[in-house]
């Protein structure tokens, strides 16, 4: 029995290649394959998925760019992650629908927050596309919005680091693991779990909880759903 009915995955670029290529579809099967136990178990799923694996904005003013399209580009690049992702999901068995921030009927649903409340309620996995459509404002900041519009239980961070740190563990060697953290303090102490943008929503609007863990094994996505206490939990 799963201990959330209703969640919020976010899902890291990075998290659908290995090496240069842009898409391991290994990779993505396989994760693919664990949602549909996540579905299985009788939870809801939204996801959301960064652009990392095609582009960042942050990369724009390296090539003089105005800011505005560069991130229209990585908006465009989480509407191609999720097309991808669903495709796999359908391959595995799971209605998965993409709803997108920026109207593209061609290609995916408008976002409506009624009807992907309506799809999450009969059993449909989401694919929260295009970010929250607007320019300056990032992935994490469209995690908290589609979470609260969507009413979860929990916000699951997969990363590629296992919980939230009080230092970069990659640079610091005395860096330890946070197990459990409230918004505030998480803000106070510039903690890089989500931006500050993302959690004043979720910390304004009583998000329940977000878990930060890793997805080095994607298999871990059920171990959290199980009840493991794996990861940082931050919560209001």
């Amino acid at each position: 029995m799963a201990v959330y009915k209703r969640v919020l995955l976010k899902l890291s670029g990075e998290a659908l290649k290995t090496g240069s290529d842009l898409f391991d579809f290994d990779q993505v099967h396989r994760a693919a394959a664990v949602i549909r136990k996540m579905a299985d178990m009788g939870t809801q799923i939204g996801i959301v998925i960064g652009a990392g694996n095609i582009w960042r904005g942050r990369q724009g003013p390296a090539a003089n760019m105005d800011a505005v399209t560069a991130d229209q580009m990585g908006m465009l690049g989480t509407v191609i992650n999720c097309l991808c992702m669903a495709d796999a999901l359908r391959q595995a068995g799971v209605d998965a629908v993409v709803m997108s921030a920026v109207d593209m009927n061609r290609f995916c649903e408008p976002f409506n927050a009624m009807t992907a409340r309506r799809y999450l309620s009969e059993g449909r996995v989401v694919l929260f596309a295009a970010g929250s459509g607007n320019p300056f404002f990032s992935t994490d900041t469209a995690v908290a919005l589609r979470a609260i519009e969507m009413q979860v239980d929990a916000i699951l961070m997969a990363k590629n680091i296992d919980g939230v740190y009080t230092a970069d563990p990659h640079k610091d060697p005395n860096a330890t693991l946070i197990k459990d953290i409230t918004y505030q303090e998480a803000l106070q102490k510039g903690l890089k779990v989500m931006d500050a943008a993302a959690f004043a929503l979720c910390a304004e609007n009583h998000v329940p909880m977000v878990r930060v863990f890793g997805l080095d094994v994607p298999e871990n996505l059920i171990s959290v759903l199980e009840g493991s206490d794996m990861g940082t939990f931050v919560h209001p």
